[in-house]
């Protein structure tokens, strides 16, 4: 069983790294009832299920929101109204693409701490192309193909570059169910910057292909989150479902 209070038990796998000092003061995360987690690219909201039942084990009320994948705004959308539902403290979590929604949602007043996992993390206003740019790609960038304006990955590079500690016939199921992307979606820019004013976490994946760890971990300095690094690929919360869960009721107090 998950215990509140500890990560898991020969925790080689991840690594907690105390967090800097901010600028900004920030008070700790008030003790919360509520989960609501958003997905990324080449995903759906399913890629929460192996953390969602290690939660609701331990009495959360857990809500997978599905990204529409359309444009930013539409994005942030559909994640405010879920988090308008919930009734008082909230732990509000993310994966890879979906950092751009705690970073921009995350001020709601529901929100009572912010979970990254291999997460973007942009400032206000903050180009995180222009960002991403300053670390080497991650392969995964080339195995990106459009079909008209829809974006996916390539079964090779999902399977090598996204999925790589997944075995392989789960990998491909997770695969089948990918949603397209919107060109669109990748041009928003975050007016907020949650980060600043909530309690932080985030999980690094030391063995990521998708965004580069090195940006991760500069990510998670600068908004001085509470950090663990994960031997993982993009997909700890699916590859390391126990360690994510850990992080996440950590977050919840």
């Amino acid at each position: 069983m998950l215990d509140r209070r500890t990560l898991i038990a020969g925790a080689a796998a991840a690594v907690l790294a105390p967090a800097p000092a901010t600028l900004v003061a920030r008070t700790s995360p008030a003790k919360a009832r509520n989960v609501v987690m958003v997905h990324g690219l080449f995903a759906d909201g399913s890629c929460w299920a192996e953390v969602i039942g290690r939660l609701q084990g331990q009495g959360l009320h857990v809500t997978s929101v599905q990204n529409p994948l359309t444009t930013f705004p539409e994005a942030v959308a559909a994640a405010t109204r879920v988090l308008d539902r919930q009734d008082g403290p909230t732990v509000f979590v993310g994966h890879s693409f979906s950092g751009m929604i705690l970073t921009e949602a995350g001020v709601h007043p529901n929100v009572s701490a912010l979970v990254y996992v291999a997460a973007r993390a942009p400032d206000a206003g903050e180009d995180y192309t222009a960002l991403a740019a300053k670390y080497p790609t991650p392969p995964a960038s080339a195995g990106i193909v459009y079909d008209g304006d829809d974006g996916r990955l390539t079964e090779q590079a999902f399977l090598r570059d996204f999925a790589g500690d997944i075995p392989p016939a789960k990998a491909r199921v997770l695969y089948a169910v990918q949603q397209p992307f919107h060109k669109a979606l990748l041009t928003g820019k975050t007016t907020n910057a949650a980060w600043r004013s909530k309690p932080s976490f985030y999980a690094v994946s030391t063995q990521d292909r998708t965004i580069n760890p090195d940006l991760e971990r500069f990510m998670a300095k600068r908004m001085g989150a509470t950090t663990i690094e994960v031997d993982s690929s993009h997909l700890s919360l699916i590859s390391h479902p126990d360690v994510i869960a850990h992080l996440i009721l950590d977050a919840a107090g």
